[in-house]
């Protein structure tokens, strides 16, 4: 994901002088033919993730569009004032973009872990969320991003992530994207642990049980109607998320199906309450924590048997 949004970045810059590429002591390298191309559009605040976002709230005032790109857990956190105060109260043209968001960068434990981030920022007025599932979303969420005039955070995984689309989609904000569509138990899901649910999904149809997958790459505005006509056509719905189940994707799920009084077993998988357990890589720490696809598989498969 990570190199889908550079690449669409500089395509940005390059058409748009007003595009502007803001970093935190981080991607010096990847940065560095963005940085060779457009001196005068590149900033790098080094340690500094509120300076960094109090900075492009004030680029924003004088028509410029920042993105302001770092490790996810930094920007949801260490700046959150920065971002309530100086770019969401003031509906400033600001692109947030967070890589390694959930357990990608496992091997420096929960400092890094972007897992409560939805619960934050889902909150906030104004902010428009994007947590694409793959490289292609993450590319036609850039490209949502830099149409909308007011704030946006986009949450990616880290690089190297497989694409979970077999063809091009018609991308579309505030609106999930069906993967499969089966009529059992309805999957609902966002961001890079997309690619292992849809591997447990296949696992399921193998079985004999027909799976309706969506990606939720869009978390505000929330597809209300995508969810409640799901359930009028499945027997079941899940949520799976690598994320905090309080706040995330699953309580998006939750007050959709209170809001139009929808009555339908729903179950979610995610971190129960905790930080995640363990340290190694991303998938090792997603395995530690039953977010693999085997884990998910084995919840899953478990849940329907309940019958």
């Amino acid at each position: 994901m990570r190199n889908e949004y550079l690449a669409e970045l500089y395509h940005l810059a390059k058409n748009d002088r007003n595009v502007l590429s803001l970093v935190s002591d981080n991607g010096m390298i990847v940065y560095d033919e963005f940085r060779a191309a457009f001196p005068e559009q590149y900033f790098n605040f080094g340690i500094s993730e509120c300076h960094m976002i109090a900075a492009a709230a004030g680029m924003a005032t004088c028509g410029k569009i920042p993105f302001a790109y770092t490790i996810s857990s930094f920007l949801a956190y260490r700046a959150y004032e920065f971002l309530r105060l100086d770019v969401c109260l003031e509906n400033l043209n600001v692109k947030i973009v967070g890589i390694g968001t959930g357990v990608s960068y496992g091997y420096l434990g929960p400092t890094h872990h972007t897992t409560e981030d939805l619960a934050l920022l889902r909150s906030l007025p104004n902010l428009t969320i994007f947590s694409p599932a793959s490289p292609m979303e993450a590319r036609e969420a850039v490209r949502a991003a830099y149409q909308i005039k007011g704030p946006v955070y986009i949450r990616l995984g880290s690089s190297g992530e497989p694409e979970v689309h077999t063809e091009k989609f018609s991308f579309e904000i505030g609106k999930g994207q069906v993967i499969f569509d089966g009529h059992d138990i309805a999957l609902i899901t966002s961001g890079a642990i997309t690619a292992e649910v849809k591997i447990a999904a296949e696992r399921l149809m193998e079985e004999g049980i027909s799976v309706k997958l969506i990606s939720m790459h869009t978390i505000k505005p929330f597809d209300e109607d995508l969810i409640a006509k799901t359930a009028e056509k499945v027997s079941k719905l899940a949520v799976i998320e690598e994320h905090n189940i309080i706040g995330g994707l699953g309580s998006a799920v939750a007050e959709t199906l209170a809001d139009r009084q929808i009555a339908i077993p729903f179950y979610r998988i995610g971190l129960y309450d905790q930080f995640a357990k363990g340290y190694g890589t991303g998938q090792q720490v997603r395995m530690q924590n039953r977010l693999d696809s085997e884990g998910i598989y084995q919840q899953i498969s478990q849940y329907v048997k309940e019958g």
